[in-house]
C-alpha cells in the first residue's frame, strides 16, 4: 500500500473519523476526545521536559489527518504545522483549525527542509505505513528536525488485547500492521537519533491528577493501550 493509497483510504473519513473511532472503542465507555486529550497532554509534557517551554517551539504533526489534536495544541506551541497524504483530510483540518499550517504530501519524502522544526511527532500513524517504508518514515522525521530537537512517535501497543480488539473493529485500520515499542526504538536509532527511549501509557485511562501518576508508574510494563518513543536529533 503506497502513501497515496493511504491517503485515498482516509479521504472517505473526512467528516466521520471521530464517529468511526468512537464506534470501535464504544465498549470501553470512553470516546475519541478522551484519548486525544490524554495523548496531547503527554505530548506537551514531553516537549516541555525535553526542549523547554512549548510556546517557543515549531512543531510538525506527521499524518495529521483532520487535525484532531490541533485545537488542544494551538496556542500552546509557537508554530504548528500538519502534513498528511489525504487532500480531503487536509481540507477539513484547514477549516477546523485556522492559524495552523497544512501541507499535502503524497510521497515518501516530507515536503520540508532539513532541520526545519524543533520537534516532529506522529500519533498512531506508523502502523498505517507499509513495513518496508518504516525506516524511510523514521529517517524523514529525523531529517526535518533540527539538531538538538526531538522526534516523538505514539503507537498502539500490540501486546494489549483490548487495543488489538479496537484496531480489528476500526474500518480504516483494516490494513494496519502494529509494531512494538522495541521496533520503534530500533527505527529511530537507525535514523541516527540519540537517547531513544519509550514508555507505555494508558494502562489506567487518565489525563492528569492521581490517576495519571498511577498510569505513569506502570510506564515500563507493557500493559498500556499505547506507548510513546522519543529520540533527540
Amino acid at each position: 500500500m503506497s502513501k497515496r493509497a493511504t491517503g485515498n483510504e482516509f479521504d472517505a473519513y473526512r467528516h466521520s473519523y471521530s464517529e468511526a473511532v468512537n464506534e470501535a472503542i464504544s465498549f470501553s465507555g470512553l470516546d475519541v476526545d478522551f484519548f486525544t486529550r490524554a495523548k496531547a497532554v503527554r505530548l506537551l509534557d514531553l516537549l516541555k521536559s525535553t526542549l523547554g517551554p512549548a510556546n517557543n517551539l515549531s512543531i510538525l504533526d506527521v499524518g495529521c489527518g483532520v487535525g484532531n489534536y490541533h485545537p488542544i495544541l494551538r496556542g500552546k506551541v509557537g508554530k504548528l504545522t500538519g502534513v498528511d497524504p489525504s487532500p480531503e483530510c487536509i481540507d477539513e483540518a484547514k477549516q477546523r483549525n485556522p492559524g495552523v499550517f497544512y501541507r499535502v504530501s503524497e510521497g515518501a519524502q516530507l515536503p520540508f527542509d532539513a532541520g526545519e522544526f524543533d520537534a516532529v511527532f506522529a500519533i498512531c500513524v506508523m502502523h498505517h505505513v507499509p513495513p518496508a517504508d518504516w525506516a524511510k518514515f523514521s529517517s524523514e522525521m529525523a531529517r526535518v528536525t533540527r539538531p538538538g530537537g526531538a522526534v516523538l512517535i505514539f503507537e498502539h501497543n500490540p501486546y494489549n488485547p483490548l487495543t488489538r480488539r479496537i484496531v480489528s473493529a476500526c474500518p480504516f485500520d483494516e490494513n494496519a500492521v502494529l509494531l512494538s515499542k522495541r521496533q520503534v526504538v530500533h527505527y529511530l536509532r537507525g535514523a541516527g537519533l540519540s537517547g531513544v527511549e519509550g514508555r507505555y501509557i494508558l494502562t489506567v485511562p487518565a489525563i492528569d491528577g492521581v490517576l495519571r501518576r498511577i498510569d505513569d508508574a506502570f510506564g515500563r510494563i507493557p500493559l498500556g493501550a499505547q506507548y510513546h518513543v522519543l529520540g533527540r536529533r
